[in-house]
């Protein structure tokens, strides 16, 4: 479900193992009517507006710093000039920033631009003299708050509570004046009031840069404008720059392939513990209970024939797959289920519990599977080590705690 994919067979074929794909609702008889979409004339509807800005001999962070003081101060003078006292501001949409930056390290010195330098110099903007003696353009502002972030650095909580301020009109008294976010708002930000973003360097893909600057300009009544500021002294921004009009009346072109590779190595050494766990344990109904898990070798049949599915899914999985590839995937499954009939024959013999998850009781048990970093780890040998499982298949390492030593091994308040 995006409008951003390219070779949509291949990667569901590659996820799914189904090479039967259609398109949900199907295009219709006119090419610019998709039922859910709806192709309209720029006369009819007011486009989003692309605008790149780069200055040779200039660092990013001043082409950042006096671009967002711009827009800033134009917006609040087109605020009080359609003031009217009653109903929406048609100025709005413009009043809060929201920059987009390729990393947290671009972002963390853009928050500190935004907190020592953009708020003292808004105060005076209107009173610099320029060459044009430009009256009216830009006004006075103040900065309410702090800027908010929507990164991966942010609670999900503090994330949530800023998507709801940035619902709110600037009229409110929890407005926001600018938003600092990295990729996380590519998907699920569905605010209709945004219309202004700043986007610093080109991102690293087309259909991300696409995603990004869709957050603004969601409303038809209200346009987007899309400042993108691009880094003349890096070939791949200048390139974008040269031949920024062309590129942007057809960027849809450019949306790369998203690479996915469901049995790789790494990714088998990730999942497929947990995948085969689960298969058996869900598959086989004697397995199910958690004491259960140490019966798995009077299944050998049920599981040779899980080992041959998995096996039979990794060499459909795309074309061009190695002959052995499935017998290989099936025999790592099947080693598996090996040490598994191990470890339970190994806690039966020393009179252990032995069940999926540990269990509470004075006894304790030993538990199959394992956390990604489990606090017993020096303890465990490589056979219990091979059934570490993620919790989640997005989250695959949790958060720790690092305390800073010295060379010595002594702690640093």
């Amino acid at each position: 479900s995006t409008a951003t994919v390219r070779l949509a067979r291949k990667q569901i074929r590659a996820l799914f193992g189904r090479s039967s794909v259609a398109v949900f609702p199907a295009p219709g008889i006119d090419r610019r009517d998709s039922f859910f979409a709806r192709q309209a004339s720029q006369e009819d509807v007011n486009p989003r507006v692309y605008l790149g800005v780069a200055a040779q001999g200039r660092g990013p962070k001043v082409i950042f710093l006096r671009t967002t003081i711009t827009l800033m101060a134009a917006a609040q003078a087109a605020w009080e000039a359609a003031a009217t006292g009653g109903g929406t501001n048609p100025a709005d949409p413009y009043m809060t920033v929201v920059a987009y930056f390729n990393a947290l390290r671009e972002l963390g010195s853009a928050r500190r631009i935004v907190e020592d330098e953009i708020g003292s110099r808004l105060q005076t903007y209107a009173g610099r003299k320029r060459l044009d003696d430009a009256v009216g353009l830009f006004a006075n502002r103040q900065i309410a708050f702090e800027p908010v972030e929507l990164t991966s650095r942010v609670g999900t909580a503090r994330v949530a509570e800023a998507k709801r301020r940035l619902s709110l009109g600037f009229d409110d008294k929890e407005r926001v004046d600018v938003a600092l976010a990295t990729n996380m708002i590519s998907v699920g930000l569905d605010i209709t009031r945004l219309g202004l973003m700043l986007v610093s360097g080109q991102p690293k893909t087309t259909a991300e840069y696409i995603q990004a600057t869709s957050r603004v300009g969601r409303d038809p009544a209200r346009p987007g404008l899309v400042v993108t500021l691009l880094n003349v002294h890096r070939p791949r921004d200048r390139s974008h720059y040269e031949r920024f009009s062309s590129w942007h009346e057809s960027f849809y072109r450019g949306v790369e392939a998203t690479s996915v590779t469901p049995f790789s190595p790494r990714a088998m050494d990730r999942g497929l513990p947990a995948v085969a766990v689960a298969m058996a344990r869900l598959g086989i109904r004697e397995l199910t209970p958690m004491a259960a898990a140490r019966n798995v070798e009077d299944h050998g049949a049920e599981t040779a024939a899980l080992a041959q599915a998995v096996g039979d899914r990794a060499r459909n999985h795309a074309d061009g797959v190695p002959a052995g590839f499935g017998g290989h995937v099936a025999n790592r499954f099947q080693s598996l289920i090996d040490d598994w009939a191990g470890l339970a024959h190994e806690a039966g013999r020393d009179g252990v519990a032995f069940g999926y998850a540990r269990s509470g009781g004075s006894g304790g048990s030993t538990p199959l599977l394992r956390e990604m970093i489990d606090p017993n780890r020096e303890t465990l040998n490589d056979t219990q080590l091979r059934f570490r499982a993620p919790r989640s298949l997005r989250d695959v390492e949790p958060g720790v705690l690092l305390g800073v030593k010295t060379p010595e091994g002594q702690d640093i308040p």
